[in-house]
């Protein structure tokens, strides 16, 4: 679904991308993982074709993103590192929006599915300003899958959020790849790529220096010998069994 070779970018005297490769198949979770300035963002503004590559091919759903943009256009949703949501408007409205400029039939039936897809039927008629950091992204990344696009870009899609806003989101995401869709994301958080992704590629100072699956990235290193240990629960297992139990109480 995605081909990407030797893909190169610099901005001036600053080389962002050197020669870049991905292959990503269809109806999979694709993750690139890097840190921050790796050219994540890059990669995914050029198969966007929101940049052009100064070298190398990239296609996607089958379409060049140089030569036959507005089919890629067609092909694709992007859903960027913050929420592209009106607060002044309702849930709903927002949906509605997105799907009458995309010329759909029945926005009002297509808004009601997504609301309901994404567990915000309940919030579709607030305002959206009354959302959660959860709930916007949630909404977000439901916005992008009107008109069913094949292809979803989704760039660092839990940046900000809390551990069950973030949990929120990675749920939304598994559940675009069941449907179908396919997923390239964009992160720097080792356990989401870990969560999310049927492969992962590691980008670093502009090169892919390890493609795979979990298990075969895991291979590269020898396993540790332990003879004993104790697991301690993690700042995240605590936070959401106590925020849980509470929710738990006052239901």
């Amino acid at each position: 679904m995605i081909q990407v070779q030797g893909l190169e970018k610099s901005f001036k005297q600053l080389k962002v991308l050197r020669g870049v490769d991905i292959d990503v198949a269809r109806g999979s979770i694709f993750a690139l993982l890097g840190s921050n300035g790796a050219g994540k963002t890059t990669v995914v503004k050029i198969l966007s074709t929101l940049l052009r590559a100064d070298a190398g091919t990239a296609r996607v759903n089958g379409f060049d993103v140089a030569a036959q943009a507005a089919e890629v256009r067609e092909s694709i949703s992007l859903t960027g590192q913050f929420a592209a949501v009106d607060e002044i408007l309702s849930g709903r409205e927002n949906l509605i929006l997105v799907a009458k400029l995309r010329h759909l039939k029945g926005p009002g039936a297509v808004a009601d599915d997504l609301l309901r897809r994404f567990s915000l039927t309940e919030a579709g008629s607030r305002r959206v300003a009354t959302y959660s950091g959860g709930m916007r992204r949630r909404l977000d990344i439901a916005m992008s899958l009107i008109g069913s696009p094949p292809v979803i870009f989704l760039d660092e899609p839990t940046t900000g959020l809390d551990p069950e806003a973030r949990i929120e989101v990675w749920q939304a995401v598994k559940e675009l790849a069941k449907g179908g869709t396919t997923v390239l994301l964009t992160t720097q958080y080792l356990d989401e790529a870990e969560h999310l992704a049927d492969r992962i590629a590691i980008l670093h100072e502009g090169r892919i220096i390890v493609n795979g699956t979990l298990d075969e990235l895991k291979r590269l290193l020898p396993p540790a010998k332990i003879e004993y240990v104790e697991k301690q629960p993690s700042l995240e297992d605590v936070f959401l069994t106590l925020v849980g139990a509470r929710t738990n109480k006052e239901q």
